[in-house]
């Protein structure tokens, strides 16, 4: 962790202002990576998803529509306007949702509320992603799941420092970072993974709460 990661409140401050000021050209800035496998990777992920869902940086609604009938989702981001163009987009769709502003580091429900959790794309972004997933530990009940898609510092030599450099630039351009190691970050967490599908950078993640016994 560097120093401007460390000093958290100030860090995400940052992040979320730049997320408000981009959420106006977000989709056509991402268009390019949903068209290159992400949207299905979207579809894939959340097809899993059952009973009262959690979704994090649900950032402008890519996912609602990917969410099968008889869910109940709650959606939170830290970014007013990126929430603004998820509700529009809500507002076209059959799905029982509700859409908050919210911090994952500190999310505002109570232990053990949601069956699923979701993020998609987020913990490139969170200041303190670990606190973050055990935010997600914490709401979500023991035999509930959490379903990650995130994209990873690649483990070839040259293309982790290449990551490393390119990061210090999207970091405070547009808000992520491109060399978060994530699955080390959910084993910190103290979740338990289930299931790790790898595909290039890209990683699915299925873990749970980790138990007690």
């Amino acid at each position: 962790m560097n120093a401007e990661e460390g000093n958290g409140a100030a860090e995400q401050a940052k992040v979320t202002r730049r997320y408000n000021r981009m959420a106006r050209i977000y989709d056509l800035y991402d268009a390019p990576m949903e068209l290159m496998g992400t949207t299905k990777r979207r579809g894939d992920l959340i097809q899993d998803a059952n009973g009262i869902v959690l979704e994090v940086g649900v950032g402008t609604g890519k996912n609602l529509r990917h969410y099968p009938s008889g869910v109940e989702v709650t959606g939170v981001d830290v970014s007013s306007e990126m929430l603004r163009r998820a509700k529009d987009r809500l507002a076209a769709l059959p799905l029982d949702a509700q859409l908050l502003e919210g911090d994952a580091q500190d999310l505002p429900f109570s232990d053990d509320s949601f069956d699923t959790a979701v993020g998609t794309c987020v913990f490139c972004s969170v200041a303190d992603p670990v606190q973050g997933l055990r935010e997600l530990g914490r709401v979500v009940r023991p035999n509930g799941r959490i379903l990650l898609l995130e994209h990873v510092r690649p483990t070839n030599r040259f293309l982790g420092w290449f990551a490393d450099v390119v990061s210090v630039f999207t970091r405070r351009i547009f808000g992520f970072r491109t060399n978060r190691q994530t699955e080390a970050n959910v084993a910190e967490s103290g979740l338990e993974i289930l299931e790790v599908t790898s595909n290039g950078v890209w990683r699915k993640i299925v873990a749970r709460p980790a138990r007690g016994d």
